[in-house]
């Protein structure tokens, strides 16, 4: 009677009962989710995306584009690489440019279609749903949502763990050579672990992690730790695409029959509650727009499935804004769906610029540290002691010479300098400079990175010296 009266007022259901998160009872015990699966059209599409996206994680580290990998994120070299082309950690404009490009895009994409990311190409939810999931219905067949699971024999539990455990140890060395290269893989493979133990205590532990993760944590990391569904109330709006159920149609929602005979109209909903036994996250979508909601698609095909049964049109659950399901008119246009993309269109012809404009090497001025600023020479000049780093940004090693534009001589006896290919190295010159000069104990000069006659590069300084009146 409690439920057929909340239907009768269109309000939708609480928790189920002895629960206050889709995950938590409310003693505080653990609810395990066993998801069931509703194939239909968008888990199709969803399945041929999801083997793309592993196939490419997968065989990305192996493509090569000039003889250098695709994508590299060497944090020990303090390199990376993006389609071919190498980026210094000092190159802070066209890493700035590319994070703030990225974030956009995010604030872009959610703006137009929700938490699409979340559904369709997370890794979470990729590997999940459409790796170990999978598995694990195969593995323990009849008992995957039996309520007597315990009866399950344990050699199929050992079989499902021995699969996940190879699976996560694929997926933790596929991670590693994205940061050391596949080359250095291979290496490390053939050798014995003591030969490189922090790799293998990295592999070892990222293994370990990916077990815990995909074994025991999973909808948690969707529900409880990923910080993208806190944020989705500032970057969704109204008219945001989500997954959402369709109350106008679908309320009052139980048996036909029933409802009539105490003369109410029933809606579309039969309330098989089909939509919350598909869902990896243990959500209701009937009652609304969630925090755990992460546009799976599920429960649409599940809803459509029964649509069909029941001779109803499809789309009680589907596709749509906030907006469409409560009848306002929609606007596609909005500020930020206009605002976005010409910030992104901003920060990418600056990325591009940025990169465009790089010259084959860097010369920059360090800080000189435990010197005297400077020093007055017999002959009344004054020697300034400095430290400069050259970066070779090309695949080839160069020799280099640095040249003084103006009055002033150069020490330098480590140059001519060869540099090897994406590396820098650092440098002492002596600059012995006229006291005529400066001004005010300053005296500002220009120094020229040179190669054979090219001049790559220039910098400029501001040199110590005597106050003269």
């Amino acid at each position: 009677m409690a439920n057929e009266s909340s239907n009768a007022t269109n309000l939708p259901p609480g928790p189920p009962e002895g629960e206050v998160l889709s995950t938590m009872r409310a003693d505080g015990s653990r609810r395990w989710l066993r998801p069931k699966l509703s194939p239909g059209k968008l888990w199709n599409k969803r399945l041929v995306v999801a083997w793309a996206l592993m196939a490419l994680f997968t065989l990305t580290p192996w493509i090569r584009v000039a003889g250098k990998p695709l994508f590299l994120f060497d944090v020990t070299s303090r390199r990376f690489i993006f389609f071919g082309t190498t980026f210094h950690a000092d190159e802070t404009l066209p890493l700035a440019l590319l994070v703030v490009s990225i974030c956009l895009a995010i604030f872009l994409l959610s703006a137009l279609a929700g938490r699409v990311w979340c559904g369709w190409a997370c890794p979470q939810t990729v590997y999940m749903e459409f790796l170990y999931r999978p598995i694990e219905r195969l593995m323990e067949g009849k008992h995957y949502q039996s309520p007597e699971r315990h009866k399950m024999p344990k050699w199929r539990l050992v079989a499902k763990y021995a699969i996940f455990l190879v699976l996560s140890l694929h997926l933790a060395n596929t991670f590693l050579s994205w940061f050391v290269g596949t080359d250095k893989i291979i290496e490390w493979t053939r050798q014995s672990p003591l030969e490189h133990p922090t790799p293998f205590l990295v592999v070892f532990v990222t293994t370990g992690l990916m077990m815990w993760d995909f074994a025991f944590w999973r909808e948690q990391m969707c529900t409880l730790a990923c910080p993208y569904a806190r944020f989705q109330s500032v970057l969704l709006d109204r008219s945001s695409l989500i997954v959402g159920y369709d109350a106008k149609r679908g309320e009052p929602r139980g048996n036909a029959r029933r409802l009539a005979a105490q003369g109410i109209e029933a809606g579309d909903c039969v309330d098989c509650h089909n939509c919350v036994t598909t869902c990896p996250t243990g959500i209701d979508i009937r009652n609304g727009l969630q925090l755990e909601c992460i546009a799976c698609t599920q429960c649409i095909d599940a809803c459509d499935e029964v649509m069909d049964k029941v001779g109803k049109p499809r789309g009680l659950i589907r596709y749509g804004s906030q907006s469409d399901f409560a009848g306002e008119p929609k606007h596609r246009l909005r500020p930020r769906v206009v605002l976005y993309p010409l910030l992104l269109a901003g920060v990418l012809t600056a990325l591009v610029f940025s990169v465009a404009s790089r010259g084959e090497a860097q010369l920059e001025f360090l800080r000189s540290r435990g010197q005297n600023p400077y020093r007055t020479l017999e002959s009344g000049e004054i020697s300034n002691v400095v430290s400069l780093h050259i970066t070779n940004r090309t695949d080839h090693p160069a020799t280099y010479d640095i040249r003084l534009k103006g009055e002033g001589t150069l020490i330098k006896p480590q140059f001519p300098l060869e540099v090897p290919g994406q590396t820098g190295i650092d440098a002492n010159i002596q600059v012995v400079l006229p006291a005529a000069g400066f001004h005010d104990g300053r005296k500002s000069v220009e120094m020229e990175l040179i190669e054979g006659e090219r001049v790559l590069d220039t910098a400029e300084r501001q040199f110590l010296g005597p106050l003269f009146d």
